[in-house]
């Protein structure tokens, strides 16, 4: 009886990272955190080309706002990043790996400031859209940890959307 015990639970711990995640979710998950890593790392980008780019009257409060969007963004790539490092992955680290799977495409000489939050507002849906993937992903595999993650990503976007609309109306 010991014996079997002892099997089975080599078996699991063969099937299982070190974390407890199943090695085949853990997988899948790791190749969704890079696509929201390869978007989140665009939408960073585009966010310091408006921040610097900005022109007209709403360009003080625009500038500030894009400021505070890409520092946020820059806390949750480290964030995905380390992630994937956790469920034993490796994360995306060049912008030709970005390129080839993000959904976000690059904006250049964009100077406008309601162009800038449309562009902002369809980003953070795209990356709501896929943390809401990544959340039902982590929730099949009991992986706490990016439930949280992705939750309160979820939470943070959804009221920054509603924001940006009503900046918009």
């Amino acid at each position: 009886m010991i014996a079997l015990s002892l099997l089975n639970q080599k078996k699991r711990n063969n099937m299982t990272n070190s974390i407890g995640i199943n090695k085949k979710m853990a997988t899948q998950l790791v190749s969704e955190l890079n696509d929201l890593l390869a978007n989140y790392q665009v939408f960073y980008q585009n966010l310091r080309g408006f921040h610097w780019n900005i022109q007209g009257k709403s360009f003080f409060e625009l500038h500030l706002k894009f400021e505070e969007y890409y520092n946020d963004a820059i806390l949750k790539v480290d964030e995905i990043a380390e992630r994937i490092l956790t469920l034993e992955g490796r994360p995306l680290h060049d912008f030709q790996n970005y390129l080839a799977i993000t959904s976000i495409k690059p904006s250049k000489n964009v100077i406008d400031g309601n162009e800038a939050v449309t562009i902002i507002l369809n980003n953070f849906k795209t990356l709501i859209q896929k943390e809401r993937n990544i959340l039902n992903l982590s929730d099949d595999a009991k992986d706490e940890g990016t439930n949280s993650l992705m939750g309160d990503y979820i939470a943070e976007t959804e009221k920054t959307i509603w924001m940006l609309r009503s900046y918009l109306a």
